[in-house]
């Protein structure tokens, strides 16, 4: 018996759900939980808990539902974590997205891997974070940039890369790379990156800028590092020391640092993954003297089992506090990791008000 009705989309039928809630069924684990009125305790299908009377059990779709109605997640069968089978699922569609030199939808996946597409692109949303698509979308992005690394022309990149045309590409690309294919595979030959080194209340601050905006803010004890760093990721460029041309960015941006005045009006020209730009977006939301946790951003952005891929994409913010992942913190309260630092952390967060 199917669980959800052909006459209302995504609407459960409450007697097949019933029927798997019996025969503590795990397949149907991660497909729709299990509600107690009694308890205000929600579960698995395959619960080993005592089966509750029929008329004290109500069905829903995700944890989200559940916890909204006022229930509870059981602490025996841990309905919020991944599913084991799932798991799998997830790493087997993973690897045939890695190896694809094709580009293959939704409904290909569910063929192949025989299940629906909805339970497909929900589980794997659930515990990536992204949905296949945009999984998909990421790694052709890896692929290319390291077949232009490699010094392959910007036709035979895209086809290695599993784009449909060089055309394809060329449209991504300033999302993408930032800048045309065959620039990119030269090592960002012919772009000019001007920077600036200053002194800030946290530091040294290094800030880089393309003509489109603000590329990379950092902070450090020492120049050469800061500058080693931003040489790495466009070798061939034409990187150049220019404090007075960068004086416009460098006194916006120190206002911006040190006193949050036009934070959200300065320019950025960053790239990265649809997720990461996802989690970026939804820390600029956090408001100045607030913090966040990891967990809080990922129910954000509707991928609460994604805490761990939030704290990677923090950690790789390319422009500190115009991005401020420094406002995000553990669970337990404790500031956890910062890249620059955790005492800059701690004093940002001071000056901002938050601690």
């Amino acid at each position: 018996m199917a669980l959800a009705t052909l006459t209302r989309p995504n609407t459960l039928n409450e007697d097949a759900c019933w029927e798997a809630v019996e025969q503590r069924r795990k397949t149907s684990d991660g497909l729709f939980f299990v509600a107690v009125t009694s308890t205000r305790i929600y579960c698995r299908p395959s619960c080993p808990s005592r089966t509750p009377m029929r008329k004290n059990i109500r069905f829903f779709r995700t944890p989200d539902e559940c916890e909204a109605a006022g229930f509870r997640s059981c602490k025996r069968c841990k309905p919020r974590d991944p599913v084991r089978s799932d798991v799998a699922l997830v790493k087997a569609i993973s690897r045939r997205l890695d190896a694809a030199d094709e580009k293959l939808t939704l409904g290909d996946l569910s063929a192949e891997f025989g299940v629906s597409q909805f339970h497909l692109q929900r589980t794997f949303k659930r515990i990536t974070g992204v949905s296949p698509r945009q999984y998909a979308a990421a790694r052709r992005g890896e692929r290319l940039k390291d077949e232009l690394r490699n010094g392959n022309g910007v036709a035979s990149a895209a086809y290695g890369a599993g784009f449909g045309s060089s055309s394809r590409v060329y449209e991504t690309a300033p999302s993408l790379l930032g800048m045309t294919p065959a620039r990119y595979g030269r090592g960002g030959v012919g772009m000019n990156i001007s920077y600036t080194i200053t002194t800030c209340l946290y530091g040294r601050m290094i800030v880089g800028a393309t003509e489109h905006g603000i590329s990379t803010l950092g902070f450090g004890d020492r120049e050469e590092p800061m500058i080693k760093a931003l040489h790495l990721e466009y070798p061939q460029a034409a990187i150049q020391r220019d404090d007075a041309g960068m004086r416009r960015w460098v006194d916006d941006v120190l206002r911006a640092v040190e006193d949050g005045t036009g934070q959200h009006q300065l320019p950025l020209d960053i790239r990265a993954t649809a997720f990461k730009l996802r989690v970026w977006e939804a820390l600029r939301k956090i408001p100045r003297g607030e913090t966040r946790s990891y967990s809080d951003i990922a129910r954000s952005i509707g991928a609460p089992r994604a805490a761990r891929a939030v704290g990677n994409a923090c950690a790789t913010n390319p422009v500190a506090v115009l991005i401020p992942c420094h406002r995000v913190i553990k669970e337990d309260g404790s500031l956890g990791n910062y890249g620059y630092g955790v005492e800059r952390k701690t004093k940002l967060l001071e000056r901002e008000g938050a601690l």
